[in-house]
């Protein structure tokens, strides 16, 4: 060990110039056969451990100094990839993959082209992330093959149980990866059904997420020894807030209602009420169902179904908040005064019996003077007047704060009793949206501050400042756009985006300035630290609102009901959960982003399928981001599609990376980001979730030049012609 530290530290040395095996061992003098064994061994180690790497010349440097990294692969669906690390992502040519799959960590070699360009080659995979694949068994002729349904997977595939299924022609099944390779050796472990049946492609999305609908039987087992309502002796040591006006406020389809409100007035100004089911104290820790909902992490919802992180017995039932039946809820109590601060706050056990199932609609129509509905909520009236005041308090200071709104476009897919869409819509966020959207905020950072401030073990929702880089390459973009980045790109304050939007709000870019200011953000995630919110411009944040379909927020309800309800000041205990704490952020936030891609893949497969039957139509759209082989163009429901850089037919095209736009070489035309054009759609495929489109370009009439211009031309003509008469002798 001590001898591999010493050549750690001679490669590290700035003078250091590479040396070969042979040098090395003069350096070292382990010139005898058993020494130079002996430094053959470290080397080939410290090269195993990826620390260190030879040239060309079998000179021996430490691995980065030679461009060798250890990152993330993504692979497009075209079939090249990008390496992603910590500071940097480069290009992996198709041929350069190697053994690599999407979302493999991989060991990597990048060097920089003569036009400055960064691309590498795949060297070796660290750790494979697919373990299971999705696809459909052909038969022909009697002889079976195997098509992944991603179309990233370019491999051969050898299944060693046909026989354990009868099988059809499209049969979709799900394979378990045995061993990886050229060729991948794997095993049917379910037959998810025929390709054509209702419902079966989104199953299959699911499925190959690692996305299960269905629950062990031991996890239902204790589901059936949870009471169905709630008993006098679960009372104890509880608030009663069963007098208290409350209401819970959801879309028309939600099933498990988690919060409810209650509200009043003080001579400072509000006391908010935010009552939360009390998931915790049905999911106990080390449980069946805890370590289910732990493997989950969260709910997911697609087009036509929600996979719950709980059984329907929990969701659905005892957890859900539903009117008229008494439910054990977790209350954060909230005085606020008329600037929108917490003056006051506590955070305790209740019971609560909501008065109203109110939706967002309904809601809508009484703030908005619909007779009929305020008719038939007379006493909601004042409640509801009430919310909004207060809303637009707790919303100014946030803005105040510097919080930023993207207000980015959300679709709903809207299909019928076979799971086939028949239309896109545009999801509304009115008023009761936003003031259910701030008076969860507003539980969240108190609960935050508490946590934070008692100094308990819990799990905060931590998003982080945007790096350099992107804020750089964002600004570009906003320029382009025709905004101007105020302020550092080295230390940006939520405050300078907020401006940004607010300039652009109601300009025809505005959605492509969000959505490219979003993808320039920092990803949020959790974490056992407090470490802020950028977005939200606040110091403490945490997820306190969702525990029956968010796992973190039910850790946070499990650390308060131990460390402050029940007073544990077990120092041992305490940082046996801090660690614990640490572990579960890092699955709660990979069981996060893997639920987002299922369902950013099932929107993008119905928006898909939806277009199908418009190939051929026209519309107009925008242009949402422009790439090397193409642009990429937004309707106004959020359908995504590419035109290819091949199919723009009117010249030949060059991507300037510098504005991110398309510049004909002989017509000098450009298409930028946010350019409203004409397209028609000349292709959808549901089974590779793509759209393209084309670009229709207006032909210009061809004007007559003017009478002077006219008369100069005929006059040249006439010259000609009697210089051709000359040159014949006079005849034409």
């Amino acid at each position: 060990m001590k001898k591999k530290m010493e050549i750690l530290d001679l490669l590290h040395d700035s003078s250091y110039k590479g040396m070969t095996t042979a040098e090395l061992s003069c350096y070292f003098q382990m010139e005898d056969s058993a020494s130079f064994t002996e430094l053959l061994k470290y080397l080939n180690e410290l090269e195993g451990e990826r620390l260190i790497a030879r040239d060309s010349r079998e000179r021996y440097f430490l691995s980065s100094h030679l461009g060798y990294v250890t990152g993330t692969l993504r692979v497009n669906p075209k079939g090249f990839g990008f390496v992603d690390t910590t500071d940097t992502s480069f290009y992996i040519a198709k041929e350069a993959l190697g053994l690599g799959m999407d979302k493999d960590i991989v060991y990597a070699k990048s060097w920089t082209n003569n036009d400055g360009s960064v691309e590498g080659e795949v060297i070796d995979v660290i750790e494979h992330h697919i373990t299971h694949i999705v696809g459909v068994v052909k038969i022909k002729e009697g002889r079976r093959y195997f098509l992944p349904d991603s179309p990233i997977l370019n491999r051969r595939f050898r299944i060693t149980n046909y026989e354990d299924f009868h099988l059809v022609n499209d049969s979709k099944v799900l394979l378990k990866i045995d061993s990886y390779g050229a060729t991948l050796k794997c095993h049917i472990e379910k037959e998810i059904g025929y390709k054509y049946d209702p419902g079966i492609d989104i199953l299959s999305v699911l499925l190959e997420k690692d996305i299960n609908p269905e629950f062990s039987d031991a996890v239902m087992k204790e589901v059936m020894q949870i009471e169905e309502t709630v008993q006098d002796e679960e009372l104890r040591n509880r608030e009663d807030l069963r007098s208290l006006l409350t209401i819970t406020i959801d879309g028309e389809d939600a099933r498990d209602l988690d919060d409810a409100i209650s509200i009043e007035r003080i001579p400072e100004g509000y006391r908010l009420y935010v009552h939360i089911a009390d998931v915790s104290y049905y999911v106990r820790e080390g449980s069946e169902i805890d370590k289910e909902a732990y493997h989950r992490g969260t709910s997911v919802y697609v087009v036509d179904r929600v996979v719950p992180m709980l059984p329907h017995a929990l969701c659905n039932g005892i957890c859900s908040l539903n009117p008229h039946v008494d439910r054990l809820t977790l209350t954060c109590q909230m005085d606020i005064n008329r600037k929108g601060d917490v003056i006051n706050y506590k955070i305790f056990p209740s019971v609560i019996n909501s008065n109203e199932r109110m939706t967002y609609t309904n809601v809508n129509k009484i703030l908005e003077g619909d007779e009929k509905v305020q008719k038939r909520y007379p006493y909601l009236l004042d409640m509801c007047i009430q919310m909004k005041v207060l809303s637009d308090i707790i919303r100014r200071r946030r803005e105040k704060l510097g919080a930023i709104d993207f207000d980015t476009r959300e679709a709903k897919i809207l299909v019928d009793e076979k799971g086939k869409p028949k239309d896109i819509v545009l999801r509304e966020r009115k008023d009761a949206e936003r003031m259910i959207e701030d008076f969860m905020i507003a539980a969240n950072e108190t609960v935050a501050t508490h946590a934070k401030w008692m100094e308990i073990p819990s799990m905060y929702r931590v998003h982080e400042q945007p790096e350099p880089k992107k804020i750089r390459e964002f600004a570009r973009v906003a320029k382009v756009l025709g905004y101007t980045f105020q302020g550092g790109i080295q230390n940006v304050y939520p405050m300078q985006l907020q401006s940004l939007l607010k300039e652009a709000k109601g300009q025809d870019n505005y959605f492509v300035l969000s959505s490219f200011m979003l993808r320039s953000m920092q990803k949020a995630r959790y974490d056992n630290r407090c470490l802020g919110h950028f977005g939200l411009a606040l110091k403490e944040y945490l997820h306190f609102t969702s525990p029956i379909r968010r796992y973190p927020d039910l850790i946070v309800h499990r650390m308060l009901r131990k460390y402050v309800f029940n007073s544990n000041t077990n120092t041992e205990k305490m940082n046996s959960d801090e660690k614990w704490c640490e572990e579960a952020a890092i699955q709660a936030s990979d069981r996060e982003r893997n639920a987002v891609d299922a369902e950013r893949e099932v929107d993008d497969m119905k928006k898909a399928e939806y277009m199908e039957k418009y190939v051929g139509s026209v519309f107009d759209g925008v242009v949402s981001g422009i790439t090397k082989f193409g642009m990429f163009v937004e309707l106004e429901n959020t359908v995504e599609g590419l035109v290819h850089i091949a199919s723009l037919q009117d010249d030949y095209y060059h991507y300037d990376e510098t504005t991110h736009s398309l510049i004909g070489e002989h017509t000098a035309k450009v298409y930028r980001m946010g350019q409203h054009v004409h397209v028609k759609c000349i292709g959808a495929d549901r089974f590779k979730r793509e759209v393209d489109f084309e670009v229709l370009v207006q032909k210009s009439k061809k004007k007559s030049p003017p009478l002077k211009q006219q008369k100069r031309l005929a006059k040249q003509d006439r010259t000609r012609n009697r210089k051709r008469r000359k040159r014949k002798g006079g005849r034409l």
